[in-house]
Order: C-alpha cells, then sequence, then structure tokens
C-alpha cells in the first residue's frame, strides 16, 4: 500500500505545487509522508520552501474538509461503513469523539498537533456541525506552523527526508502539550468571566425585582 501511495505523490510531483496541495487533500495519503518529501524536494531545487509551505497547508486545510463533510452529512452509521477507506475504526473514532466532547470548537486547532486524532478529530467536528468557515480557520492555522516543520525538516536532512517523522515529533508534541494549556487556561478564564456576568446580571434583575 505504501509503494501505491508513493507512486501516487511521485506522480504528483510533475504538478509541482499544486501537486503537494493535491495530495494532501486525499485524507488517505499521509501528510508525515508527504511533506517530508515535499522538503526533500526542495532539497533538490524543484521547489521553494515557502511556496511548499503555503501549498501544503492550503491542501491539508481542504483534506480534513472532506471527513468533516462525512461525519455532517453522513453521521456515524456511514462512517462505520466507509471508514475502512480512511483507515478508520470504531476504536479511532471513540477516541476522537471523547476529546471532542472534553474540548469543543478549539479541537479543530489543538487536535492537530497530537498524533492519532490529528486527521480523526475532523469527523466529531462535522458530526457536532460546527461553522465549516470556524473549522476551516482553526484548520488552516494549525497546518501552517506543522507544514512548515515537516517540509523544513525534509529540506535540511535532505536524502534521509523518511526519518522526519520520528524528529518532528519531538518538536509537535512540546507545542501540542503547550497549546493544550494555553487553551485549558483561556477556557478557565473565559468560564470565569462568564460567571461573574451572569452573577452581576442576576444581582441587577434582584435589586430592580426590589425596588
Amino acid at each position: 500500500m505504501e509503494e501505491l501511495i508513493m507512486s501516487f505523490i511521485e506522480y504528483l510531483k510533475g504538478f509541482s505545487y499544486f501537486g503537494v496541495m493535491i495530495a494532501l487533500t486525499f485524507e488517505f495519503v499521509p501528510a508525515e509522508l508527504v511533506l517530508p518529501l515535499a522538503g526533500y524536494w526542495v532539497y533538490e531545487g524543484d521547489l521553494t520552501l515557502w511556496g511548499t509551505v503555503l501549498a501544503g497547508t492550503i491542501g491539508g486545510t481542504l483534506g480534513p474538509l472532506t471527513l468533516y463533510a462525512l461525519g455532517r452529512y453522513g453521521g456515524r452509521p456511514i462512517l462505520l461503513k466507509v471508514g475502512k477507506y480512511f483507515f478508520i475504526n470504531e476504536e479511532k473514532l471513540d477516541q476522537a469523539d471523547a476529546f471532542f466532547e472534553r474540548n469543543g470548537a478549539m479541537v479543530a486547532f489543538t487536535a492537530r498537533f497530537l498524533p492519532g486524532v490529528r486527521t480523526l478529530i475532523s469527523i466529531p467536528c462535522g458530526m457536532a456541525k460546527m461553522n465549516v468557515w470556524t473549522f476551516s480557520i482553526y484548520t488552516f492555522i494549525a497546518m501552517f506552523p506543522i507544514t512548515f516543520i515537516y517540509v523544513y525538516l525534509g529540506f535540511k536532512l535532505g536524502e534521509n527526508w523518511a526519518g522526519v517523522k520520528d524528529v518532528a515529533n519531538q518538536y509537535l508534541l512540546p507545542i501540542g502539550a503547550g497549546v493544550l494549556v494555553l487553551f485549558i487556561v483561556y477556557k478557565l478564564i473565559f468560564q470565569e468571566e462568564k460567571r461573574k456576568m451572569v452573577t452581576q446580571k442576576q444581582c441587577l434583575l434582584q435589586k430592580k425585582n426590589n425596588n
């Protein structure tokens, strides 16, 4: 299967930046494979670094929209039937659902930094009918640094680009952890402010009723 995917990616190389973008719109083609290889093409001088990062980010945003659409318009029964074509099984779907339940809409951003959840999180976002523009913006913002890391490491490692995945995880996991911490802090502050506003409104209503 991997050889078939590699042949497909090599074929798309002929379409330059558009080929990189198209490769990433297919969710069965791992970004962890496409982006380091694209970085190697930068190393060879066939592409530019920033052009590749931009193409990869756009493709990495369009790709999750396919799973988002499956979640939104197909629902869980359809997903379980066609999931094998996207390497989706019930266990992975349960993990993505649980992560979404814990973190809400911001998972479209935070989950991109977490291996194992990164791809499948699009499905519960769709099932929850998250606003498609919000989903796309969060995904684009998250995919930009992720794409840069993979492409840049592929460029730096050159002919050893296949080893990028292990190196990239050393960067992505701490970034993901940091993002989650910031999100939790933001959520706590937001909830506290919301609680204060509710309390103030209740006090005003009580004073008004007393008068």
